[in-house]
């Protein structure tokens, strides 16, 4: 409840505060002149700018959403490999972790886009770029998030689980998964605020999301401090969102137990 107040606070205020200037620059405000107008819901330009940017919001969610069901499945396969008894299946663990972690994802995201068709002559779309540059980025640090979370589960639960004739695909799907996601939630929610966030650097191979959208308005416009503090806006309340919801699933969990 008090979550949703505070999201309810934040959704009265931040209108406000992005009007903050909207009477032109003043003795505080030095000598720039604001022009929200702009984004002036009452006029026909500033109704089609306004769409124009908020269309960008399917496209982020999109490519985030794919990318973050994409990294985690690559994270739970890398992490139950690191745990493997069979030591080059660790090796290829560690080799992962480590590559796709050091490599930056703004670098990453155009050796995909600008390498692979040189390499094996496959030209990904600018929507696949991203969500397997972001996947690839973010499951390296679903790897060691899953790992943590398998090893938490007490050794007594899986040995439990052997003396009762399960499988090992039984054990982690009825008995050890089901204890380790509970506990590992928060780290994967802050793993999609992460490649939410980051998914703004798909705008560089020209993904028609929040940040581009808000690129090319600005170069029609040219008003760039009221353009990025509105999509500072978008961003902040996507945000806001999904930790809000990631929040109430944890709750929901606890209360299950």
């Amino acid at each position: 409840m008090v979550g949703r107040q505070k999201i309810n606070l934040l959704l009265c205020l931040l209108p406000c505060a992005l009007l903050v200037g909207c009477g032109g620059g003043g003795s505080e405000a030095g000598s720039y002149s604001w022009g929200w107008y702009i984004f002036n819901p009452l006029q026909a330009k500033g109704l089609s700018n306004l769409q124009f940017l908020i269309g960008g919001l399917t496209a982020t969610l999109l490519v985030s959403l794919c990318a973050i069901v994409l990294s985690v499945i690559l994270g739970a396969a890398v992490a139950l490999a690191g745990l493997s008894r069979r030591p080059a299946l660790r090796r290829v663990n560690r080799v992962y972790v480590e590559l796709f972690r050091a490599i930056p994802l703004l670098v990453l995201l155009l050796w995909v886009f600008y390498g692979l068709p040189v390499i094996i002559g496959l030209q990904l779309g600018v929507f696949a770029t991203g969500v397997l540059s972001l996947a690839l980025s973010d499951s390296a640090f679903e790897a060691e998030v899953f790992r943590a979370g398998i090893q938490s589960v007490p050794k007594g639960q899986i040995e439990a689980a052997k003396s009762l004739g399960l499988s090992w695909y039984q054990q982690m799907r009825l008995v050890v998964m089901p204890q380790a996601i509970k506990v590992i939630l928060p780290a994967l929610g802050n793993q999609f605020v992460y490649v939410l966030k980051m998914s703004s650097l798909v705008s560089v191979i020209g993904l028609q999301e929040l940040t581009r959208r808000a690129n090319e308005l600005n170069v029609n416009e040219y008003r760039p401090l009221e353009i990025y503090t509105l999509l500072v806006g978008e961003y902040l309340l996507l945000i806001l969102v999904v930790s809000y919801l990631v929040r109430r699933l944890e709750r929901r969990l606890a209360n299950a137990n």
